[in-house]
């Protein structure tokens, strides 16, 4: 109570003070990291290598055994299951570029190295960086599907380069690529090509096919034959056929020389070498064409270690949008993680002053006045700064957990706010007068000392219920420990506004209610010789 006097004594410091400090707990959380929700830890690690688009299934199965072998000498590593191309049911298709590993680790506890899981995914990613041409992902196997699922590229993160030339789209994501690879913050940088697969263009010449009596049927029933085959007949094997296809011997297709020899008959009966009728040609063709609500587009994917997405996206996208310039038509998205945070950002834009306006809306049913009822939701501000301070503090970003934290400290703060103000004006109301005990001050000094205990206890159950969650460290718990840290934080702000700012501002409000009350009860004792 002795902090009390002190704080009710200079009401017009103590509050100012208050205002400081909300102002600037407000102003820190700019130096709060933001992300989608925190990493949970799942106890393994997906890593995702990507070679060029024409590796071939021997090479590929040779770099997974070699990488394989790599991951095994790690003493943290248990197990390492990998798969080269695609599932056997096809549902995700990509080629033998494509290769994934999980690597399941030993219980934490029982790392001799005592390092940390992100150390351990460094260390990884520097020792298999020996593989050139290899870009790599770190992710974990639930996180890794999930983030596949919401952008359909395989990284957490993408920037999705839409247009209607896939050239171009190449072009600008290596110009992206190379703006945002010294961003801090970002890893496991990389460019889902949809260019690489090298393919024969054979141009017919209308003009010498009519000049030497060819007719497009003809000429490209030879090349089809020659090159893809044709199927000449079918042959059983018990219930099943299959087509007999005859094409060239290879000799006579391996190279553009030899396709270029190839005999294509006339309507007179000869035959000319096809490169005397067209432009025989190698070239580099799409290999997978990424499509999303009916365009194309290419993609970067990257990671982010070290750092909070807020910020680093943040960077990126200035960044990005200072020297890529678009033509018409092209357009860039930023999807994945940070696509969800935006959106779920949105949400809680949405939701949190709907929460208030209906928490206002019952205390104003509740109290009858307008003023009580803004007195009370007073309380969630000094609460958030104490979330905020937390936050900052523990070094744990602000996420869509620790957003629903803010919103269950919205209920206590108000709750806390409720049980005063309710007894300050029921002493208000049983003022005596005249003398000095029955002054307003007195009353409120009266309601502070009944509903101490009260107000501390709800606020120490929430805090030690809470508890836990906040320090715990196993799996899982990174979901619940910013709600908690948050919660925490704010009881403590909360409860120091409610015991010793709260009356100073219930005082200024209700004063003149107060000399009101006087008034109108000395005249009553002087009429009737009686208070009531």
């Amino acid at each position: 109570m002795a902090f009390f006097e002190l704080c009710f004594t200079h009401a017009k410091k103590s509050f100012f003070i208050a205002i400081a400090v909300l102002a600037a707990g407000l102003f820190c959380f700019k130096f709060v990291g933001t992300e989608f929700l925190p990493q949970l830890e799942e106890g393994s690690i997906y890593i995702r290598a990507t070679g060029p688009l024409s590796t071939s299934l021997k090479e590929s199965v040779m770099l997974s055994n070699e990488i394989r072998s790599i991951l095994l000498t790690f003493p943290e590593v248990k197990q390492v299951i990998s798969q080269t191309g695609r599932p056997d049911g096809g549902s995700d298709p990509t080629g033998f570029y494509n290769q994934e590993f999980l690597v399941d680790l030993y219980p934490k506890r029982e790392w001799k190295s005592r390092v940390s899981k992100e150390a351990l995914v460094a260390k990884m990613n520097d020792t298999l960086q020996r593989f050139p041409g290899i870009d790599l992902n770190f992710s974990q196997p639930i996180s890794d599907n999930v983030a596949e699922e919401v952008s359909g590229v395989k990284g957490s993160i993408v920037i999705k380069t839409f247009g209607p030339d896939l050239k171009v789209i190449e072009e600008k994501e290596k110009q992206i690529f190379g703006i945002i690879k010294d961003v801090a913050g970002i890893a496991d940088l990389g460019i889902l090509y949809n260019l690489g697969q090298p393919e024969l263009n054979v141009i017919l010449n209308q003009e010498k096919m009519a000049l030497y009596g060819v007719t497009t049927a003809d000429a490209n029933a030879v090349i089809q034959m020659a090159i893809g085959g044709e199927a000449a007949t079918q042959i059983y094997e018990g219930e099943r056929k299959f087509d007999l296809r005859v094409r060239y011997p290879e000799n006579f297709r391996n190279n553009i020389q030899a396709i270029g020899d190839l005999r294509v008959p006339t309507l007179s009966g000869a035959k000319i070498p096809l490169r005397e009728i067209a432009h025989i040609e190698k070239r580099i063709g799409p290999s997978i064409i990424y499509r999303d609500k009916g365009m194309r587009y290419g993609a970067i994917k990257f990671s982010i270690r070290g750092s909070d997405m807020g910020s680093t996206i943040a960077e990126a996208q200035q960044k990005v949008n200072a020297r890529v310039k678009l033509d018409k038509g092209f357009s860039i998205q930023w999807a994945g993680d940070f696509e969800n945070q935006q959106r779920a950002t949105k949400q809680l834009q949405l939701v949190v002053p709907l929460s208030l306006l209906l928490i206002f809306f019952i205390l104003f049913i509740l109290f009858g006045s307008f003023s009580d009822a803004l007195l009370v939701l007073g309380n969630v501000p000094f609460a958030i700064i104490g979330g905020i301070l937390a936050l900052l503090f523990s070094g744990v970003n602000f996420s869509i957990s620790a957003g629903i934290g803010f919103i269950a400290l919205f209920g206590i703060c108000i709750q806390n706010g409720v049980i005063l103000l309710t007894r300050f004006k029921t002493n208000l109301n049983e003022m005596k007068f005249p003398g000095g005990a029955g002054s307003l001050s007195e009353a409120l000094r009266n309601a502070v000392r009944d509903r101490l205990r009260s107000v501390i206890m709800t606020a120490m159950m929430a805090a030690i219920g809470l508890l836990p969650a906040a320090l715990s460290s196993g799996i899982g718990s990174e979901a619940s420990r910013p709600l908690a840290i948050v919660v925490i934080g704010g009881l403590v702000t909360n409860t120091i506004f409610n015991l010793f700012i709260f009356p100073v501002l219930f005082y200024w409000i209700h004063k003149k209610k107060a000399a009101q009350l006087r008034a109108t009860r000395v005249m009553l004792h002087a009429t009737t010789g009686s208070y009531e």
